[in-house]
């Protein structure tokens, strides 16, 4: 149980900047600043928290960059799919382009800083990783299928499949406190998919966005976006391994 309660610790310290998110669409729906929209708030506090996490050295400049690379890739995911109609946001705001509020984007950069985080926290590192071509293929095919199945077939299964065979060997250790665990790192794609699902519930109650279904009123995100978000983990995962191996000199 101290071990648990240890490495509970060291994910919910992981998990900073996502708290930021939370906290900041939780308190602008009950506190408001005359003239700033409720986006564009919620966009300042994001820079801000982003700015004091660099200056305290919680995230270092490569960290941040990573952060910055995610938040381009979600930020263009999202022009598409608003466009496209998956999802919207219906509050009016400066910081808006398109349809979708800048601040979007950092929802997909805390992924990235919960990840960078929690790696060097936990001091993980891999074993059996496979080619890097292979694997960025798998990421490549993975990130525009959401784009091309609006138009041609959905091949998430046949990319889940795949993902489990280039993995079926890899796996991930991590350390707590002077205790080293491990466990595939396929289990822990699927795991931190479903706690994004969990995170994506909260912030659609608390209006981030909102699905075709829920514009009636809030009800609870389909379960089949816990395999969208794995999906999109994966990428993740790749660009954040990548930085982390090229800093302790060694290439998956």
């Amino acid at each position: 149980m101290r071990q648990l309660l240890y490495f509970g610790w060291e994910q919910a310290k992981s998990c900073v900047f996502p708290l930021v998110i939370f906290l900041s669409l939780g308190l602008t729906q009950v506190v408001s600043v005359p003239g700033l929209a409720r986006y564009d708030l919620i966009f300042l506090i994001c820079i801000a928290a982003q700015a004091l996490m660099l200056v305290s050295r919680m995230e270092t400049m490569d960290e941040l960059k990573v952060i910055g690379v995610f938040h381009l890739i979600g930020l263009a995911l999202e022009l598409y799919k608003v466009h496209m109609g998956s999802w919207s946001y219906p509050e009016e705001a400066v910081t808006k382009v398109y349809g979708v509020p800048l601040y979007s984007g950092f929802m997909y950069a805390s992924v990235a800083s919960y990840m960078c985080q929690a790696w060097r926290r936990l001091n993980l590192h891999l074993t059996h990783w496979p080619p890097t071509w292979s694997v960025m293929l798998l990421s490549a095919a993975i990130y525009f299928n959401f784009y091309t199945h609006h138009f041609i077939y959905d091949i998430r299964w046949i990319l889940k499949i795949l993902t489990l065979f280039v993995f079926l060997r890899t796996m991930v250790f991590f350390t707590v406190r002077s205790s080293t665990y491990k466990m595939p790192l396929s289990l822990a794609f699927v795991l931190i998919g479903f706690f994004i699902w969990v995170a994506e519930n909260i912030v659609t109650l608390l209006g981030g966005w909102s699905y075709p279904h829920q514009h009636s009123g809030w009800e609870i995100v389909h379960l089949g976006k816990i395999s969208s978000w794995l999906l999109l983990v994966i990428v993740s995962f790749l660009i954040v391994a990548m930085l982390k191996h090229r800093k302790q000199n060694r290439y998956p």
